[in-house]
């Protein structure tokens, strides 16, 4: 573990045992809805509400960092205070080989949605609640039921499965032509049924899956999406991630060049 003090922001770069630590999650799930997730990290800011919580995490900070590095915690503990009001950052360490998690999605009709887990994880699922709180209809540890029956909760629900990676969590989401069909019903009219019947349509419902679009999105709809994924997944902006990232980025580029091309064509 390393610790940054820096005059805005109190900084964390840990492993996978110590984010999974009692301590840890403790402090973090009681955080969970206020939590902005970003890039291989999340961003925890002062709620007033929660001060006796974030003093208790900062002690535990404190003891578990001067144990690893043989020095006083007291005086670093101090220091830490000083900083108690400050954002805090905890990001895992670049070196670590990140986790894959599958989420999967089923659809009751086009208004409700169920979300799954195939094994817990605290962290994806914070995530998921974090985006999608106010259309929770019910939920477990391992899953969700939302609500879609305005515009801008369907909006919000695409929105948070375009995002791919929490911490080193690699998420992958998991539907079939059942739930493309009940979910975008305006969609109706395209042969759902021919997709399974004949290769060349099961490729073509595959690209759509890779664009992230509903089948039988417009070339607007999938020029837009091809646009904004090839920005998220172009391996020129990964100069200082591990190969084996820039090697997964490199792949997924090539998937939907080859997706586009596909579809603008057919």
């Amino acid at each position: 573990m390393e610790i940054v003090l820096r005059n805005n922001l109190i900084l964390i770069n840990t492993d996978f045992d110590t984010l999974n630590s009692v301590w840890m999650r403790d402090f973090l799930s009681h955080h969970a809805r206020g939590m902005l997730f970003l890039d291989k990290a999340v961003l925890i800011f002062r709620n007033e509400t929660l001060s006796d919580v974030r003093k208790d995490f900062i002690k535990e900070l404190s003891e578990h960092h001067a144990a690893k590095h043989d020095f006083s915690h007291e005086f670093f503990l101090r220091s830490m205070l000083k900083f108690g009001n400050q954002p805090i950052r905890i990001e895992l360490n670049k070196a670590q080989e990140p986790q894959n998690i599958k989420v999967n999605l089923y659809a009751y009709d086009k208004n409700r949605v169920l979300i799954t887990l195939d094994r817990d994880n605290s962290w994806v699922m914070s995530y998921l609640r974090s985006q999608l709180d106010i259309y929770i209809e019910r939920g477990t540890d391992n899953s969700l039921v939302l609500d879609l029956s305005d515009l801008k909760s369907r909006e919000r629900l695409d929105k948070t499965l375009n995002k791919r990676s929490v911490l080193h969590y690699q998420i992958t989401y998991t539907y079939d032509n059942r739930f493309m069909s009940k979910l975008y019903s305006e969609f109706a009219h395209y042969s759902f049924g021919s997709l399974c019947k004949e290769e060349e349509d099961r490729e073509k419902n595959y690209f759509y899956m890779v664009l992230e679009c509903p089948v039988g999105a417009s070339q607007d709809e999938l020029r837009e999406s091809y646009k904004k994924l090839a920005k998220v997944y172009h391996p020129d902006k990964l100069h200082n991630e591990p190969p084996y990232m820039i090697k997964r980025y490199t792949q997924k580029f090539q998937l939907l060049q080859e997706a586009y091309a596909a579809l603008r064509a057919s």
